[in-house]
């Protein structure tokens, strides 16, 4: 027992460096009487900075066959090396599981020997758990880049979600710090995920005894600041990931200097939590409010801006599309208004059939009014900022705010 707390310890923690293991997407039902469901929204345990602990997030191994600068993992790191057993990570989950300590499994690994013989052991894990004993929770498996197509479709058949770590944004980057690894291999096996998830979808419409394939689709992981690339190329190539590939999500994790490389920031740097979490307002934008890269990064502005969310950056540098009638406007533009989240837009096209709306109503249904109020146009408002520069508007703007982003930031949580 002693030992396996030690494994579970050192592996736990070494796993806390991959933040891609939201849950949602998911909807495996329970049958036969087996172990947990798989809702749409699994309940977590958040840090103050939004990652999830709630999983039984670990590594199968820390050994290594790569050299990666930038991560813990890698071979040259003088740390101590540790192992689970299949065995021993299933009847973890299990054991955690049974104790109501989480709701299901995050597993990733170091690679040993190579991509195949360490993707099988993955694999058994979650197979395991299915077969055996018949546990129905979450499970996101990573996928090994390399790994044959085989393994990978296994993997798809007994995981709720599979991701590919693209690791660096840029493909110059990643010969910088991995020179070992190749894009390709992480590319190929998004291809295959991509082009798997959406034949059996097909099929799913006309056999309903499709097997089930991979249900919470895939994901991705970059980290951002290892490797001095600009927020446009990040954001463009969150937006390719998007398109070609069908992704789930795209995950942007600040590095954490954890060598002394002169390639590398220096330890004792601070983490770009703030720049992340703008990477992730920018995410949003481009995934529900219908903007392109192009609009909020490119060569003229190739970084966002740390002070005021991406949003309200592209409003003060396109002052000419304000102000917005909010009782006349189509959905695609109120979305464009600081302040106004996806619901609100939606919940203003419905309230405003039955009379135009003012200031306290758009208040009430969540509009946030100390940004929206030098954007728009509503009964009883005029517009009174038009002829203020951007730079001011923005001045009156930071004056009445504060970014909760801005706070102190606090370890992850520990559950063991």
């Amino acid at each position: 027992m002693e030992r396996i707390e030690e494994k579970l310890s050192i592996l736990a923690d070494a796993a806390k460096y991959d933040v891609s293991c939201s849950s949602s997407g998911s909807n495996r039902k329970n049958k036969n009487k087996g172990l947990g469901d798989t809702g749409a929204g699994i309940c977590h345990t958040y840090t103050e900075d939004g990652r999830c602990v709630s999983l039984l997030k670990i590594l199968l191994t820390n050994f290594c066959i790569y050299d990666c600068a930038y991560c813990v993992t890698r071979k040259s790191n003088d740390i101590k090396r540790v192992s689970f057993t299949v065995q021993e990570v299933v009847d973890l989950t299990i054991n955690f599981y049974r104790r109501n300590y989480i709701e299901g499994l995050f597993l990733s690994s170091g690679i040993f020997k190579n991509a195949d013989y360490t993707m099988e052991r993955l694999v058994r894990i979650a197979k395991k758990l299915r077969q055996e004993h018949h546990f129905n929770g979450y499970i996101h498996l990573k996928t090994i880049p390399g790994a044959s197509d085989e393994l990978i479709h296994e993997a798809g058949l007994y995981a709720d979600r599979l991701s590919v770590n693209i690791e660096i944004p840029t493909e110059s980057g990643l010969k910088l710090l991995a020179p070992e690894k190749n894009r390709q291999d992480m590319v190929k096996p998004m291809e295959y995920l991509r082009n798997k998830i959406t034949e059996l979808g097909e099929e799913k419409r006309i056999f309903k005894k499709t097997p089930i394939f991979a249900p919470a689709g895939q994901s991705t992981q970059m980290i951002i600041g290892a490797s001095g690339e600009t927020d446009e190329q990040i954001v463009f190539m969150a937006q390719r990931l998007y398109r070609d590939f069908s992704l789930k999500r795209v995950y942007y994790s600040g590095y954490v200097p954890v060598s002394c490389d002169n390639r590398l920031p220096n330890i004792g740097s601070a983490v770009p939590l703030v720049r992340e979490n703008r990477l992730y307002q920018t995410d949003w934008l481009m995934r529900f409010y219908g903007f392109q890269a192009d609009e909020l990064v490119n060569r003229q502005y190739p970084l966002l801006e740390l002070d005021i969310d991406p949003k309200l950056s592209w409003a003060l540098r396109n002052l000419s599309c304000f102000p917005i009638d909010v009782n006349r406007a189509a959905l695609h533009l109120i979305l464009r208004i600081p302040g106004v989240g996806v619901r609100s837009a939606q919940q203003i096209i419905m309230a405003r059939q039955y009379g135009a709306l003012d200031m306290e109503q758009l208040k009430k249904i969540g509009v946030s009014i100390n940004r929206a109020k030098y954007f728009i146009i509503c009964r009883g408002y005029k517009q009174i900022y038009s002829d203020q520069a951007a730079h001011k508007i923005k001045q009156y703007i930071l004056a009445t705010s504060q970014s909760k982003y801005l706070r102190r930031h606090c370890q992850q949580l520990n559950l063991f």
